[in-house]
């Protein structure tokens, strides 16, 4: 037998997907004479029919079908292996200055799938002093932490942070259980650079008769989640950084309520790095991952703050 031309087998396949050799001319810029003697030809190399004659127009037989499914999945193999390898057409180095708690919690859990896709960028993370610090001039893209003013940079959220009250669900039982706002009089807290984040929860939980200043207040938030892992207070967790620790039972998260806060994670670029093709793949799988990797984290609606 000999091997079908790759025409051959295009037309198949449009013929198998559109149902009709004159929508299969058509996308394939052929026309409908040039599809029949293809789909002929594919049939005299394999020795058995594809198309029947139904009405006044044609169909696939049983076996053509069957084959048909076949080639599709063959062509598709063909085309993914011509993106991967444009994929890998980019290439050289990338610096990403990414904030300490984002790295901790996300991109240290995520960051080889960018470079199956990408093996030729030569990859360093680093992280900066401050969370929302962009100062560094070796870095091709940032992922910091703030209000989104970073004056001549390009900036865009990446992610939407809804705040909730996070706790191991060993402290909960060590203290006879947690039902309402009001008992957390009773629980340590624990905060993150400051106690903002809890004053503005315990407001609108109808809580502000609570000490937001009690607790301990740490300045690493990866330092800040250990410490609520290991029974030690209730934190003030997030949709994206809390999400692995609440979804294999580590933390629980005890209220429905939640906050939108002012502050979020942005990936900020210089605009003349930002045309760069290894920025701008970067920029888009990370984009794409988050939004794989935080949809149904937190569905429950979120209070303004």
């Amino acid at each position: 037998m000999r091997y079908p031309s790759m025409t051959a087998l295009r037309a198949l396949d449009a013929v198998a997907r559109l149902g009709s050799v004159t929508d299969a001319a058509r996308q394939l810029n052929l026309t409908r004479s040039a599809i029949s003697h293809q789909i002929n030809s594919l049939e005299q190399s394999l020795g058995f029919a594809l198309t029947e004659r139904i009405g006044r127009g044609i169909g696939l037989t049983y076996r053509g079908e069957c084959y048909a499914r076949e080639v599709h999945q063959i062509l598709a193999d063909i085309q993914e292996a011509g993106r991967r390898f444009e994929d890998q057409q980019i290439s050289g180095k990338l610096r990403i200055s990414c904030n300490p708690g984002f790295a901790s919690f996300w991109l240290c859990y995520h960051i080889n799938d960018f470079l199956r896709q990408y093996p030729q960028v030569q990859l360093q993370v680093v992280t900066p002093r401050a969370p929302d610090d962009t100062s560094d001039p070796n870095a091709d893209l940032f992922i910091a932490y703030g209000i989104g003013d970073w004056p001549d940079l390009l900036v865009e959220q990446i992610v939407a942070l809804h705040f909730f009250p996070v706790c191991s669900p060993r402290l909960i039982n060590a203290l006879g259980g947690l039902k309402t706002p009001q008992e957390l009089a009773g629980f340590p807290l624990i905060h993150m650079s400051d106690q903002t984040d809890w004053r503005v929860w315990l407001a609108a939980a109808g809580a502000s008769s609570i000490d937001a200043g009690s607790g301990i207040i740490f300045s690493d938030a990866h330092c800040a989640q250990s410490a609520c892992i290991a029974a030690q207070g209730v934190a003030i967790g997030d949709n994206l950084l809390s999400g692995d620790a609440l979804a294999r039972g580590l933390l629980v998260r005890p209220f429905e309520i939640a906050i939108n806060p002012l502050r979020g994670y942005f990936l900020v670029v210089d605009p003349t790095k930002a045309e760069r093709s290894v920025v701008q793949a970067f920029s888009t799988w990370l984009k794409n991952q988050l939004l794989a990797t935080t949809q149904g984290i937190s569905d429950k609606p979120p209070i303004s703050s």
